[in-house]
């Protein structure tokens, strides 16, 4: 139980300081427009991010659902996977991207902690 709640609290936290990541940082380059330039992330950060996090949560989730065996956990990190997938190769506006990321990577955390709490309940049982 220890590893699964490990993996599935640090998939967690990687999917928050993603949604910190992209609400922050745009607030913080419009306020503060001559950090734009220094603070300029690159278009391979956020393709980056998204394939470290698909097998970062594939692992916790897969993880769980063999002690859980429900999908619910799963099929909310499909979608928001796919989101956040979506975001960092197709979207074709920064407006996009955003809405993208940020949806998905609600979805993800969401889906880490379900899969916490249903692998925590099974262990009780």
């Amino acid at each position: 139980m220890h590893r699964q709640t490990w993996l599935d609290g640090a998939a967690a936290s990687v999917s928050l300081l993603c949604l910190v990541h992209c609400l922050a940082l745009p607030l913080l380059i419009a306020a503060l427009p001559a950090l734009s330039q220094m603070l300029a992330v690159p278009e391979e950060f956020h393709r980056g991010v998204a394939l470290v996090a698909l097998p970062a949560s594939a692992v916790a989730l897969l993880s769980g659902f063999r002690r859980h065996r429900s999908g619910r956990a799963l099929a909310l990190a499909i979608v928001g996977l796919g989101a956040i997938v979506w975001a960092a190769f197709w979207a074709e506006s920064a407006a996009a991207e955003l809405v993208g990321t940020v949806f998905g990577s609600v979805l993800v955390s969401a889906a880490h902690v379900v899969n916490w709490v249903l692998a925590r309940d099974r262990a009780r049982h």
